[in-house]
């Protein structure tokens, strides 16, 4: 029996050394998450309601700006135009977009890392520039 404890105590000591143990260790470097794809800036045409399918699969993807032409739609049927433009408002809500209208005849959808610029807010007048 003693000779079994002692092999067995020789196998583990040499299986397993305190001072082996700290050189065998994995070094990670950190990632950083390197986005392969650009933005890209796409113009869309609606000339009927499931037209906006393609519009809301890339912006669900996240790296699209859509530019969509609404006019074909508009000059069709307003009624159809305004449940595109509330299912494609409900999508840019989801992720977080912005959407804005561009003229008469286009809407703009961006996703959430992107904001629409709409001009300056309304001025207030400087005190002393108030007319009499």
């Amino acid at each position: 029996m003693k000779r079994f404890i002692s092999r067995l105590t020789k196998r583990s000591s040499t299986d397993y050394d305190d001072n082996q143990a700290g050189d065998e260790y994995v070094e990670l470097e950190p990632t950083k998450e390197d986005r392969q794809g650009k933005v890209v800036v796409r113009p869309f045409v609606i000339n009927d309601f499931s037209d906006i399918k393609p519009i809301l699969d890339s912006l669900r993807l996240g790296y699209t700006i859509a530019l969509v032409n609404i006019r074909p739609l508009k000059d069709k049927d307003l009624v159809e135009l305004k449940r595109a433009i509330n299912k494609i408002k409900k999508t840019c809500e989801a992720i977080n977009g912005d959407i804005a209208g561009f003229g008469d005849d286009y809407i703009v959808v961006a996703p959430s890392f992107a904001e629409i610029y709409r001009g300056p807010g309304p001025t207030k007048p400087i005190e002393g520039d108030e007319e009499e």
